[in-house]
């Protein structure tokens, strides 16, 4: 695949890309087989409504027989059940969400809980683009206060996480979001674009810690 080996434990991985491009079904796909492998519990963070039971049972249905072998109705249930969704419409919110998500992560590891192994924000950057607009030098400072934040409970915790951000136009080609404040905060940074009219897309890789940039693949979502 792509990122050779998928989304890696204590990185944030950042998915960028114009509206429709696919970003909410990369997140989807993620939150999907993560819970239906065993492999933790997801919080996924969304904050423009864009979350779907209905798809994720789709995409659950979808996984082959020999994946997991239990009765789909069973599998589904149990999914549902590892997927954690919460609705964050500001970035106070978010502080919040992430403050007792790092105080609940400490109480997992002292009482040997099930753990969150994934956070995903489908999307930050409409939490924090609001907020950085003209010369507002606390908002930028908050955006930076997100990162920090994200980077550690990453790293401490040994969780993926996973965001997604607009694109806006530049002189040529769209761009990430955000700025150059934030460019420098995910350790992998991928670039999605949906071929018109098909349910073909296509992955770039704009950062890699481990990869060169300008490599990609093309994938269908059903």
């Amino acid at each position: 695949m792509l990122l050779g080996g998928g989304l890696r434990k204590g990185h944030l991985t950042e998915i960028t890309g114009q509206s429709s491009s696919g970003k909410t079904q990369v997140c989807l796909y993620s939150a999907s087989h993560v819970a239906a492998r065993h492999m933790g519990v997801v919080l996924y963070l969304d904050t423009s409504n864009s979350f779907s039971p209905s798809r994720i049972a789709h995409i659950v249905d979808e996984l082959p027989i020999s994946l997991i072998k239990e009765p789909k109705d069973m599998r589904l249930k149990r999914v549902m059940s590892s997927i954690v969704c919460e609705s964050v419409f500001d970035v106070f919110a978010l502080f919040e969400v992430l403050d007792q998500l790092e105080a609940s992560m400490n109480d997992k590891v002292n009482s040997g809980g099930n753990k969150i192994c994934l956070l995903i924000i489908d999307s930050v950057s409409s939490l924090l683009a609001p907020i950085i607009g003209g010369k507002n030098s606390q908002g930028r400072s908050m955006m930076i206060s997100v990162a920090m934040i994200l980077k550690k409970l990453a790293d401490k915790h040994n969780l993926s996480v996973l965001v997604t951000n607009h694109t806006v136009g530049g002189n040529g080609a769209p761009k990430p979001a955000l700025g150059e404040s934030w460019k420098a905060v995910p350790h992998v940074r991928l670039m999605i674009s949906r071929d018109h009219g098909s349910n073909m897309y296509t992955a770039t890789v704009l950062k890699h810690t481990l990869l060169a940039s300008g490599r990609h693949m093309k994938f269908v979502v059903p």
